[in-house]
């Protein structure tokens, strides 16, 4: 289910740092063909991510949106330390959840109670797919789960974080990390055998 990851995992695309530079300056210069070319690029990979952290269509498409807004605005700030993709997709998981914090103050109140929780226990192995399972059943799974257990799941099974990555960005425990990715795959693996169940009952 581990999607391709952020940063450094990213090198391998191999995209030229100068041919960076300069598509950043003419986005800079008003060039809209280049900030289209900067779209299309980027927006599927970060429409994914962002609907799998938000669990809505219609969200994913509003904070993709903002997210392109706000590139537009901070490319002035863009030195070429990273890839533009690397860029978009850490200016995308921080809008995200910026976006997930103030939701009805779910997701604070979930990052705030998670290092209440036992973070001791092992992590379960990651939930395997029953054939009977669409791809369309998994991602409502996903979306079904809790705000601030979704988010540690996405960015570490579906993203490829690692838990000290996510501890920083959530500002939580490496081990609440894993005990959340831990609860969400035991959440996960009940949900979809009992899709699998339903599908099978409905083909006799």
């Amino acid at each position: 289910m581990r999607g391709s990851a952020p940063g450094g995992k990213e090198r391998g695309q191999g995209v030229p740092a100068d041919r960076d530079l300069e598509l950043a300056r003419r986005c800079r210069q008003g060039d809209a063909a280049a900030f289209e070319e900067l779209y299309r690029a980027h927006a599927g990979r970060l429409y994914s991510l962002l609907f799998r952290m938000a669990g809505s269509v219609q969200e994913a498409e509003d904070l993709l949106q903002d997210v392109f807004l706000n590139a537009h605005r901070k490319l002035g700030g863009f030195r070429g330390e990273s890839s533009l993709g690397t860029w978009l997709y850490r200016m995308a998981v921080n809008h995200c959840l910026d976006f997930l914090r103030g939701r009805h103050a779910r997701m604070a109140k979930a990052t705030a109670s998670l290092d209440d929780e036992d973070a001791a226990e092992p992590v379960a192995a990651a939930p395997v797919v029953p054939q009977a399972v669409s791809r369309i059943d998994l991602e409502r799974a996903i979306a079904q789960l809790p705000d601030g257990c979704r988010a540690v799941f996405v960015l570490h099974d579906v993203e490829g974080f690692e838990h000290n990555e996510i501890a920083t960005l959530l500002g939580i425990s490496e081990g609440t990390s894993k005990s959340q990715v831990h609860k969400a795959r035991l959440k996960l693996r009940a949900r979809l055998s009992a899709v699998s169940m339903e599908t099978a009952t409905s083909r006799r």
